[in-house]
């Protein structure tokens, strides 16, 4: 299986897993994963660890693309809106954008809860997703 951003989610026995970092020091998440020094500009600390983040969270904002992505990106053809949704994960205390699957905006409401999931983008390779929570 082929991912669109490796090392940026995971597909495992439990499930598809995003992929951040925890400041050693001052316990800040981040994600994407990142190295170097702590994003939080009080800490300064320069050991951060690879973590998984919660897969569920709630809808903190979303919207659609109407209109295909520029080049060099691929969009299925005819072009279909996709539904984005920013989802906070609470116990992380950081906020995800990301792709929805199944749904469009007029089922969307904030605080609706959705998880994660994977499925193709338009070119082939896997990405992860958000789905409505079962």
């Amino acid at each position: 299986m082929t991912f669109a951003i490796d090392g940026w989610f995971t597909i495992d026995h439990d499930g598809v897993r995003l992929i951040g970092t925890r400041c050693a020091g001052c316990g800040t998440v981040c994600f994407p994963p990142r190295h170097g020094l702590c994003p939080d500009p009080r800490c300064g600390g320069t050991e951060l660890r690879a973590c998984r983040l919660p897969g569920r969270g709630r809808v903190w904002s979303y919207t659609n693309a109407c209109y295909p992505p520029p080049a060099p990106y691929v969009a299925a053809e005819p072009y279909e809106p996709v539904t984005l949704a920013a989802v906070e994960l609470e116990e992380a205390g950081i906020v995800v954008l990301g792709q929805v699957t199944d749904l469009t905006v007029e089922d969307l409401e904030v605080g609706m809860e959705l998880e994660l999931t994977s499925g193709p983008l338009a070119d082939g390779p896997q990405m992860w997703m958000w789905r409505r929570a079962s």
